[in-house]
């Protein structure tokens, strides 16, 4: 995307020079002659650097850059005189200016400032993406945690995949972890310093869709007092999530498919066509084959949108690893709450025979509340939400006390090695056993590490 200049200057020679200049190295300027015009612009549209005069017809151009500061203070402000005055130059650094030029100047000295003060923005810009990013994605809730066959095959084809700039769809049920697949697949990529933007589809109501992803243009609609860059935008050089994918509307779904074609898009109201290089990664609940049959999904959107298909298996399709999640999820509220509080045996077999309708997410949010609500130091089946004790009771016995204790002795024991990095001589002194009692266990429960 371009960078749009706002250039505030009196003298209507220099205005137009400097205009001319700059739209020669490819920016977009937008030029006024009074101080009040320009910061009335400011404050409708996103600027990336504002170049000002210090005398103004209106005002000076220390109070512009006070007010730019006020409005968005990481958007570099060059203050330009005739006047050259070390007071003003102290002051015009004191408020926050990038620099100070002092006329006359040439415009190759003018161009290596402005393009110093945007090199400058950006690398900010993405310092702070940066460490957002590694937030994310080393947080305790953004961590895909599994030691079955299907997660094993998940990794792998999240490792492959990265490598690709394919499109991408995920499936599955509610709390199944499609985001944090989609996370992992932007982390792992060469775009992972670039943005990851997410995008709820079936949060925003229909009408409010298609000016969320694409930006709308001032005057576009009733309240529409500025221009909005939408989310593929912000996406742009970085991965765009799109979460329940199947809950789009025809008319959004059209505009979707030509931004896939060929990356181009118009903001609402707008006639300029932009592109962006955005990776697009979607998810979906839902059958989409069935949605194309019954005329609800675009049959075209379907097959650019399935490329590399991704499916996550429910959290019952899996249940040796629910111990594993356990564990995990322990670890991260007794650490929240301050407290030192375990799961007992019979509890994670009453867990084990639950049919998790809400999948993962559900499983967290029960180890949340029992840590929570806990007073004592274990946490009994009983302290489990009663609609699965009474879930648990209805049903026939299906799993033995030795293979709970078998699930969790083997989701320690992978814990253990992954704290270790793999040493089995310091995961072995942790547990208390032997080398040879180690390996032993690792081959009863097929740990591979």
């Amino acid at each position: 995307m371009k960078h749009r200049m706002l250039i505030i200057e009196d003298d209507e020679i220099m205005r137009v020079t400097l205009e001319d200049s700059l739209k020669e190295h490819g920016y977009e300027t937008h030029a006024y002659e009074k101080g009040i015009d320009g910061l009335n612009a400011f404050r409708e549209d996103p600027f990336s650097l504002v170049i000002t005069d210090i005398r103004l017809p209106d005002m000076t151009g220390l109070d512009v850059l006070k007010m730019i500061k006020e409005m968005n203070s990481n958007v570099p402000v060059i203050v330009m005189t005739a006047f050259g005055s070390i007071n003003d130059a102290v002051e015009a650094m004191k408020l926050g200016a990038f620099d100070y030029i002092t006329k006359p100047f040439s415009l190759d000295e003018f161009t290596i400032v402005a393009k110093r003060a945007l090199e400058v923005k950006e690398l900010k810009e993405e310092n702070v993406r940066l460490r957002r990013n590694l937030s994310e994605c080393y947080s305790d809730t953004n961590i895909i945690i599994g030691e079955s066959n299907e997660i094993q095959e998940i990794f792998a084809l999240i490792g492959k995949v990265a490598q690709t700039d394919s499109t991408i769809l995920i499936f599955g049920e509610n709390g199944t972890g499609k985001e944090m697949v989609a996370s992992a697949i932007h982390y792992q990529s060469e775009r992972k310093n670039g943005p990851f933007i997410k995008v709820n589809c079936a949060a925003f109501p229909e009408h409010l869709v298609e000016s969320e992803l694409f930006g709308y243009e001032k005057g576009a609609f009733t309240g529409a007092a500025r221009r909005k860059p939408g989310r593929f935008e912000r996406a742009d050089n970085g991965t765009i999530f799109l979460d329940e994918i199947g809950d789009l509307s025809p008319s959004v779904q059209i505009r979707l498919l030509r931004i896939l074609q060929d990356g181009s898009f118009e903001r609402l109201g707008g006639t300029e066509a932009l592109r962006v290089d955005a990776r697009v990664i979607t998810a979906t609940n839902r059958n989409l084959e069935e949605e194309v049959k019954q005329g609800r999904f675009r049959e075209d959107l379907y097959y650019r949108l399935n490329v590399i298909p991704i499916h996550m298996p429910a959290l019952r399709e899996r249940r040796e690893d629910i111990p594993l999640l356990i564990e995990h999820f322990l670890d991260m509220y007794n650490r929240r709450f301050g407290k030192r509080v375990a799961v007992s045996a019979d509890a994670i077999g009453v867990l084990l025979t639950y049919y998790f309708p809400g999948n993962v997410r559900e499983l967290e949010n029960i180890v949340e509340r029992c840590v929570a609500l806990s007073e004592d130091d274990t946490i009994m089946k009983d302290a489990l939400p009663s609609h699965i004790v009474k879930n648990h009771k209805q049903q026939s016995p299906r799993t033995t006390l030795s293979e709970i204790a078998a699930e969790a002795e083997k989701a320690h024991i992978i814990k253990i090695l992954k704290s270790t990095k793999g040493s089995k001589i310091k995961a072995a002194e942790i547990l208390g056993i032997s080398r040879k009692t180690l390996w032993e266990k690792m081959n009863i429960h097929q740990i591979k590490l």
